[in-house]
């Protein structure tokens, strides 16, 4: 199990981690969630022992190792900007952390080739990385992570340099690799669909602190703030501030959207409602729906799906739709809500939750 306690980490005046506890247990799968510089990498490398924190404390299986050099951790780490030795051969790279542990030829051979298999590098074992493409070095660096059988692996955007098929592929057959050797598994992105798609839990990060941490699904479909629905949202979340009167929020041109039923209870106030850009709908999906009329500023079409960004009142919209749907700007088009599918925040940004019936 890795803990961490209340773990700061500043450099200089700037404030890179801000007291976050963490307890990872073994065989889990881990993702840090956030935008670039939200302190993801930061907090992989005070896992890791490559940095120390200025306060607080980590733990591993009971043991303090804050401090603890990271030669003498059993880890591995993987960049986005891959490391490997150039003067080796791919095989020699990967076989690197079984020589240093003294691991017999037999095993190491077995273990080599069953990493390179994973990773389609077999062809190119006898290649030195120079005379490999960038996602192929990738993979040599996945495949040297992977038969160290470390206790605890960090991955740091390791699939961004790699073609979309292998990206699938390997984010389907990396968890079950490291969750069957009971090792911890901490993987850093940038995109919430790959939060979703890999599964186990979620650290949501904002500005060097941890928002939210559970189930990756959980975390998705219950933010407990307005922070964690933004960073769990690509394209942005919908958002826009309205007025509660007795059982609905009014909308611009006398529109209203009804209360969620178990939120029927919360006072009249300002609110901000959000809701993810596939919510919201050309068609109406059911008699739920609310219309409304917004403006077109532009329209992104990527092939089997259209991006239609929008203008409502104060607000900025966009709208994932399937199929091309080709607007031309300043077009108004009738859009429809589901009120079961918004989330609602209070003035702090703390999401609403169900008021507590007297008993």
């Amino acid at each position: 199990m890795l803990e961490l306690r209340n773990v700061t980490k500043t450099v200089g005046a700037a404030e890179h981690i801000r007291d976050v506890s963490l307890t990872l247990q073994h065989g889990s799968l881990n993702v840090l969630l956030g935008p670039t510089l939200s302190g993801k990498t930061s907090l992989m490398r005070l896992m890791a022992g490559l940095d120390v924190p200025t306060s607080g404390s980590v733990w591993f299986d009971g043991q303090n190792v804050t401090g603890m050099p990271v030669q003498q951790r059993k880890i591995a780490m993987v960049y986005q900007q891959f490391i490997n030795y150039p003067a080796m051969t791919v095989y020699e790279n990967i076989a690197s952390p079984l020589r240093v542990a003294g691991t017999d030829q037999a095993k190491i051979d077995k273990e080599v080739r069953n990493a390179a298999a994973l990773l389609k590098l077999t062809p190119y074992l006898d290649r030195t990385p120079l005379s490999l493409s960038g996602g192929q070095q990738q993979r040599t660096a996945l495949a040297r992570a992977i038969v160290k059988n470390a206790s605890l692996v960090l991955l740091d955007e390791p699939l961004a340099n790699l073609d979309y098929k292998l990206r699938e592929e390997l984010r389907a057959e990396l968890p079950k690799i490291f969750a069957a050797a009971g090792t911890i598994f901490v993987y850093a992105t940038t995109e919430p669909h790959e939060a979703l798609l890999l599964g186990g839990n979620t650290a949501t990060l904002s500005e060097g602190r941890i928002t939210q941490f559970g189930p990756t699904i959980d975390v998705f479909r219950k933010p407990i703030d307005l922070v964690t629905a933004k960073t769990f949202a690509d394209p942005p979340l919908n958002t826009i501030v309205l007025a509660k009167k007795g059982p609905d929020f009014l909308l611009e041109g006398g529109v209203k959207l009804p209360v969620p039923a178990e939120l029927a209870g919360i006072a009249d106030a300002n609110y901000t409602i959000g809701f993810q850009p596939h919510h919201l709908s050309l068609e109406r999906p059911d008699a739920a729906a609310v219309p409304v009329r917004a403006k077109v500023t532009i329209t992104e079409i990527t092939g089997s799906e259209s991006f239609i960004h929008l203008d409502f009142a104060d607000a900025r919209w966009v709208m994932l739709t399937h199929g091309i749907r080709d607007f031309e700007p300043d077009a108004e088009v009738e859009v429809f809500i589901d009120p079961r599918h918004i989330m609602v925040f209070d003035g702090s940004g703390s999401a609403v939750v169900a008021p507590k019936l007297a008993a």
